[in-house]
């Protein structure tokens, strides 16, 4: 009789983590836990005895009291956090070109991939915003906020 009684509780104390853990929100996980963990309750009052009812009961809210506390920690959350500093830059080889330079498409262009420009590979965009296939010679027609705005060359 009394490994109901457990096997709830431990249930409902398994979904609380889960709603904590993976699943925050009030969702399903939380309703259950706490529908598992009032059965415990009503279990023991039903089956197993006034007495025993009780101390299940102060148990399971000492659970809760003490999950809550837990929880609402700030050091706990801590834990859990992502705590990386971002340290690189977007297309910082951009600023060693210059209008004019000339280079070839390392990808096709639709209107933005990457191009060669001697040792220098960036990312770069059709003036046009036009395709352009790869392996295209191009020519630097403006440099703004980093962005290399390319064109075709047309050899004839």
């Amino acid at each position: 009789m009394w490994w109901i009684a457990l096997a709830l509780i431990i249930a409902g104390i398994l979904l609380m983590f889960v709603e904590f853990l993976l699943v925050p929100g009030v969702g399903v996980a939380g309703i259950f836990s706490l529908i598992s963990l009032g059965a415990a309750c009503w279990y023991t009052f039903d089956y197993i005895g006034y007495n025993a009812g009780w101390w299940v009961t102060s148990v399971v809210l000492a659970l809760l009291l003490i999950l809550l506390f837990i929880i609402l920690r700030t050091k706990t959350w801590k834990k859990f956090e992502l705590d990386t500093d971002v340290t690189s830059q977007v297309n910082t080889a951009s600023s060693q070109l210059h209008e004019g330079d000339r280079g070839v498409t390392l990808t096709r262009l639709a209107p933005i991939g990457t191009g060669r420009f001697g040792t220098v590979c960036c990312e770069v965009k059709s003036s046009d915003s036009t395709m352009i296939a790869s392996g295209t010679e191009v020519e630097v027609v403006q440099i703004s906020d980093n962005q290399v705005l390319v064109k075709p060359i047309n050899i004839q």
